[in-house]
């Protein structure tokens, strides 16, 4: 299959350059929320409030299926002969470390490093309902604290953001489509959705949620490693570091995306992946390697036996709002735009390497990271109870990652080297998504980079406005995004259906179908020429 990403011809793509309805709408949108946080931000508030309620309540539940069919399908779909298809030219555009770099980095951002941390710590002290024979603080409570935290960062979550969606979104591509969200509608619309009203509306649905993901996190990371240059060096913890911060994260982000992904995206993400390994490596010698590879290994046992049940755990409504569906929310709301952004790094790829590579190794890797560092924090706590869970209750997510680090020999460097490795973990999610949401303010095949790199100084300078009037404006922000996950979970569904068909069709045109092979007298698709749906379904 081809490489270049045709256009289906109609008004909006003959007309090329940036899509100014979908731009000027979705930052609209985004202006609209920034004024509203600062001039009435207890009206906006309670809006957000309410909206996360009523979200959570009435589609909490589909999530959750939602996200569990998506990777069951996905599993099965990788076992499969089908699965051996390949997406474009035969050699992959990016080495695999690169490639998978710059996957996990976009998804982890922040909460890699601050999460990891604090969620373990506060299902340790306090046991999930799911299970109520478990004594908070208890050796069994290790385990299950960090099993329930791997419910929420591994195989769901990197299934709803980089296998069927992006399968898709590749599919349709080669067959004519732009990458841009609307393309997931493509199974249930053809390529009427590329002029569609109704394209219009999943682009911006998409993108409002996306960047409500991408500020909440850049404006947390302010206010967090404000906190960290506090209790490290007496740096005052006032708006002026916070806004330094920020604005540092913007230039880097900026500069990253501009370069495009062969050159800032892909790099900026290596070294971030080289200074996470260091920093786990750094965290298992100075603590105890030994605890956190038991830890590792009751925590993942217990998710897996109870992996099904965990998933779909609906039994106290009040806390499955505020963990597993915030949580489930939050990375549905990504999916689309991750889909475009997994699709562009992934020519090249086998549907199998695609899923086994997003979602199959990617989150058993981040266990393992929460392992090392919400493991070490919960072997602290035990040695010394309110350790960590002192400073966590008192200030947040931010200090238990400073007191795990001042617990550690060498603390300042270690806590330095988690400060900036947050940073890092931040700017790539950030470049990635200002690259990922300017594809999908255009109609050309790339985004030009003033698009990009406007997009990343937009979501800089409302996150630096947001913090101006404290935490609270960022977190109704994080909030939203469960509110836009709500019409972004009806454009994901058809991905669930439509993936394995598309694979199919590809499996039977490149002849490597075992239950299907073309007749030998049939004359081979050319690999460089897709065949149309309907010759595709006559040739099936």
């Amino acid at each position: 299959m081809s490489t270049d990403i045709r256009r289906v011809e109609g008004p909006e793509v003959r007309s090329g350059g940036a899509d100014w309805v979908v731009t000027g709408v979705s930052a609209g949108m985004l202006l609209v929320f920034v004024v509203g946080a600062i001039a009435v931000p207890d009206t906006v508030g309670g809006w957000v409030t309410t909206g996360f309620t009523k979200s959570a309540e009435w589609f909490g539940f589909y999530w959750q299926l939602l996200m569990l069919a998506t990777f069951v399908v996905a599993l099965v779909l990788a076992a499969t002969p089908w699965a051996r298809a390949r997406f474009g030219d035969a050699t992959p555009e990016f080495g695999r470390f690169k490639w998978i770099a710059m996957i996990m980095c976009t998804l982890l951002a922040g909460g890699g490093v601050f999460w990891a941390a604090a969620e373990p710590m506060y299902h340790f002290l306090y046991a999930p309902p799911y299970f109520t024979d478990v004594v908070p603080g208890s050796d069994s409570a290790a385990h299950v604290a960090l099993a329930q935290s791997f419910v929420h960062w591994g195989f769901l979550a990197w299934a709803i953001l980089g296998s069927l969606a992006a399968i898709v979104m590749m599919y349709a591509a080669e067959r004519g489509m732009p990458l841009r969200p609307r393309t997931l509608l493509y199974p249930v619309l053809g390529s009427r959705v590329v002029t569609s009203p109704i394209g219009t509306v999943a682009d911006i649905v998409c993108i409002v949620a996306v960047v409500a993901g991408t500020v909440g996190p850049i404006g947390f990371l302010g206010l967090q490693v404000s906190y960290g240059l506090s209790s490290l060096f007496g740096i005052p913890d006032v708006y002026g570091v916070q806004l330094a911060v920020i604005a540092v994260l913007t230039a880097v982000a900026a500069v990253s995306v501009v370069s495009g992904v062969n050159r800032g995206i892909q790099l900026l993400s290596r070294v971030n992946v080289w200074l996470a390994l260091a920093l786990m490596a750094a965290v298992l010698v100075l603590g105890s390697a030994w605890y956190v590879l038991q830890a590792f290994v009751g925590g993942f046992g217990v998710y897996v036996t109870d992996f099904v049940g965990m998933s779909l755990y609906r039994g106290d409504p009040t806390w499955v709002s505020g963990w597993t569906v915030f949580f489930f929310g939050w990375f549905l709301g990504y999916a689309p735009l991750m889909a475009i952004f997994i699709a562009r790094i992934s020519r090249g790829r086998t549907v199998r390497d695609l899923i086994v590579s997003t979602a199959v190794l990617p989150p058993v890797a981040t266990c393992l990271w929460f392992s090392v560092l919400g493991g070490t924090g919960i072997m602290l706590e035990q040695r010394n109870p309110g350790e960590i869970s002192g400073p966590l209750n008192e200030a947040g997510l931010p200090a238990a990652v400073m007191a795990i680090a001042g617990d550690l020999p060498l603390s300042t460097l270690v806590s330095v080297g988690f400060l900036l490795l947050t940073i890092m973990f931040v700017a790539t999610t950030t470049d990635s998504m200002s690259y990922a949401v300017a594809q999908s303010c255009t109609s050309k095949d790339h985004a030009g980079s003033r698009m990009r790199a406007l997009w990343a100084v937009l979501m800089g300078a409302a996150a630096a406005v947001l913090i101006s009037i404290g935490d609270g404006g960022i977190s109704a922000l994080q909030s939203f995004i469960v509110v836009t996950a709500v019409p972004v979970g009806l454009i994901v569904l058809p991905s669930v259906f439509a993936a394995p068909v598309m694979v199919y069709r590809m499996a039977v045109q490149q002849g490597l179908s075992s239950w299907r092979t073309p007749p030998r007298s049939a004359t081979p698709a050319s690999p460089t020429k897709p065949l149309t749906d309907a010759q595709e379904e006559a040739h099936a």
